[in-house]
């Protein structure tokens, strides 16, 4: 054989090996790390993140401590995941993985903006709370619907129970024909005696 194919066969196989550990080098070392967008909006242009400062256009991992001040909303974009919304004064650690979004939501409130899966909150009850687009869940209350702070229409049910009852018991009370007689007519027979 000819040294100089020797050498050219010699080099082309270090070549080969060199060029294939870097390529696995460089495949081994990628993460899989989905990674959401913070949106900030309202008076402050800042919230915290890890207990950080972070702007608006940050990039937010998983298990991340995010904290809203007073008049000021963040949204968490996880492009085709979903979005999360962090009302002021919201203090939640958001978790995030290809199956889908948790999170423990320590005080204020979290709504889910849009999302394919349902989203798990642990509330500061202990109460896991799944939900869906739209849905939102404030700490130390369970899952909220509706956007009014006034307690719900409940307390007009039992009102309006109440005073039927009282209606009734006067209306029955006042007419003739039932001839109610309290306290007369009665024998009281005492076993004392």
């Amino acid at each position: 054989m000819n040294s100089k194919t020797l050498i050219r066969k010699a080099l082309s196989i270090c070549l080969m090996v060199a060029i294939y550990a870097t390529y696995s080098m460089v495949t081994l070392a990628s993460t899989e790390r989905i990674a959401g967008e913070l949106l900030i909006s309202g008076k402050n242009s800042s919230v915290k993140v890890n207990g950080e400062t972070a702007q608006s256009g940050r990039s937010i991992f998983s298990a991340s401590t995010i904290s809203t001040p007073e008049n000021t909303s963040a949204i968490i974009n996880l492009g085709k995941f979903g979005k999360l919304e962090l009302a002021p004064n919201t203090t939640a650690n958001i978790s995030f993985t290809d199956k889908g979004i948790s999170g423990d939501l320590l005080s204020g409130k979290i709504t889910v903006l849009g999302t394919t899966n349902a989203v798990n909150i642990k509330t500061t009850e202990g109460k896991i709370v799944k939900l869906n687009a739209g849905e939102s869940v404030s700490a130390g209350r369970q899952q909220d619907d509706d956007d009014d702070d006034d307690g719900g229409a409940a307390w007009w049910v039992w009102a309006a129970i109440f005073g039927g009852a009282v209606a009734a018991v006067v209306i029955a009370a006042t007419s003739d024909n039932n001839r109610i007689a309290l306290g007369g007519g009665t024998t009281v027979v005492s076993t004392n005696r």
